[in-house]
């Protein structure tokens, strides 16, 4: 249900049904609450992805060297090196989220003092930060894990329209639960921008998967809540290096002692 305000003390409210409804029978029981209505109509809305819809005109973002742009945009920035396209829908990451920008910035910083080998991106929903380390890092394998199979699906379909497909596996696992894992060489940077409290959970495990002096970038983190995530991590054998606050929220660079 939405309520906008029309004309105060006057409002419009918009209620929504998967089935018809019976006008007459809410006129009666609207009145029966001894609210004044003015009129009512009732009329169907078609099945659509409203979200994707919604979001299909949204502006590119910048972040770093990355400008992160929807399909509409394809043809301003497509010959661009540093260019993603990613298109909004049922996966997280489109740019337009401060904890997906900060880690872009992060990994646009770390590709100027540094080159990572093997990159481990953590509930990569739209696969934006896998895709943006591929790029960063020219000879990088990067593993791009979420648990959500929509999500992976929309990944892999977002890797190959990036180009990067050679160099970016998409895998649906939770964490690292992956026995591939289990013989691999360990990551030299690991992203994950999930949420606080599975980051805390993953503390352990991602040491484990990072190589000494290796990088982590944490995020979907209020601000409020870096110092906490970050002193787990510190415990668990990390050394925070820098935090980075944006509109309220917060990302974590941390090295493996």
């Amino acid at each position: 249900m939405t309520l906008f305000e029309h004309d105060a003390p006057a409002y419009v409210v918009e209620a929504y049904y998967q089935a018809n409804s019976d006008l007459e029978l809410i006129g009666v029981a609207l009145s029966s609450l001894g609210i004044a209505i003015a009129d009512f109509s009732c009329e169907a809305v078609p099945d659509a992805n409203w979200v994707a819809l919604s979001q299909s005109a949204l502006p590119p973002v910048t972040a770093g060297r990355f400008t992160v742009h929807g399909s509409h945009d394809r043809c301003r920035f497509a010959l661009r090196r540093n260019a993603i396209e990613i298109d909004a829908g049922e996966a997280f990451g489109t740019g337009h989220n401060a904890t997906t920008t900060l880690c872009l910035e992060a990994i646009d910083c770390l590709a100027r003092r540094r080159r990572f080998a093997r990159v481990i991106d953590l509930g990569c929903g739209t696969g934006v930060l896998a895709i943006a380390a591929a790029r960063a890092f020219a000879n990088a394998r990067v593993l791009a894990i979420d648990n959500d199979p929509i999500a992976t699906s929309v990944a892999r379909r977002n890797v190959r329209l990036n180009r990067v497909g050679g160099r970016v596996r998409v895998l649906t696992a939770t964490g690292f639960e992956l026995a591939d894992l289990r013989s691999a060489p360990a990551a030299d940077l690991v992203l994950a921008n999930i949420l606080p409290r599975p980051l805390m959970a993953l503390a352990p495990a991602t040491r484990r998967n990072i190589a000494r002096g290796g990088m982590a970038i944490l995020s979907g983190l209020l601000a409020h809540q870096a110092r906490q995530v970050g002193a787990v991590y510190v415990a668990a054998g990390f050394r925070l290096v820098r935090r980075c606050v944006s509109h309220g929220w917060a990302a974590l660079l941390l090295q493996r002692r």
